[in-house]
């Protein structure tokens, strides 16, 4: 047990000694899940409120494919991005393979139907209800899409942050885009699974303690709006 012990002392000076190798992980996770979210946001509610409150044929095969999706591995979801961005693929003169813009892309895929399945379910519950209401005080089409959105803010809310937490802790889509090339493309995650493997406890554990502090903050953030959300 002592190397452990060890191993979280050197754990705790490599972070507040500011060890340009482990910082460089963390910046660049923190980067890229931050960009990656925020796109997933973008993309994911409009796409989630079509799928809880249009009626169209297929529908329902839509909303069940989105939700098979959310279970969907992270190195499924490398592997299926990576056949498209990679030389022999239809996006590879794009230049993407082993970029932090190709690891976005990747992470988006995985963080939207997070974002388009828990908006869905939050507008649905709130649409027919409040779209009686509104036409009945006479609501332009406008209004009656901001006023659900409003009515349905923390539910939204929690979606970008369940994405985010799964986003900033996934290892595979990293690894496979971004070849977890240092001072460039690695992350936590990757960094961890690479350093540990060599035998280097110490930043392990220091990296492990950062994404374990980032993950508790988000979820207890997700909690919150949860409970708001409740209200």
């Amino acid at each position: 047990m002592g190397y452990i012990s060890q191993g979280f002392t050197t754990a705790i000076d490599l972070l507040f000694s500011g060890d340009p190798e482990t910082w460089s992980a963390i910046i660049t996770t923190l980067k890229i899940s931050s960009i990656s979210v925020l796109a997933t946001i973008l993309i994911g509610i409009p796409l989630g409120f079509m799928l809880g409150t249009v009626s169209f044929p297929g529908r329902s095969i839509i909303r069940t494919g989105v939700d098979t999706l959310l279970a969907l591995p992270t190195v499924v979801v490398g592997l299926i991005v990576y056949s498209f961005i990679s030389r022999r693929g239809p996006l590879g003169s794009a230049g993407l393979l082993f970029t932090l813009e190709g690891v976005v892309v990747g992470q988006v895929f995985l963080g939207l139907p997070i974002v388009i399945a828990l908006t869905a379910s939050a507008v649905e519950g709130l649409e027919v209800q409040l779209r009686h209401t509104l036409l009945t005080l006479g609501a332009t089409r406008k209004q009656l899409i901001l006023s659900t959105l409003w009515e349905a803010r923390y539910a939204v809310i929690v979606a970008g942050i369940a994405a985010y937490s799964r986003i900033i802790s996934e290892v595979g889509v990293s690894m496979m885009l971004g070849g977890n090339i240092k001072w460039h493309t690695r992350t936590i995650t990757t960094a961890i699974a690479l350093e540990t493997g060599k035998g280097e406890f110490a930043i392990g554990i220091a990296l492990g303690l950062v994404l374990l502090l980032l993950v508790l903050i988000v979820n207890l953030l997700l909690s919150e709006f949860k409970r708001r959300s409740a209200i």
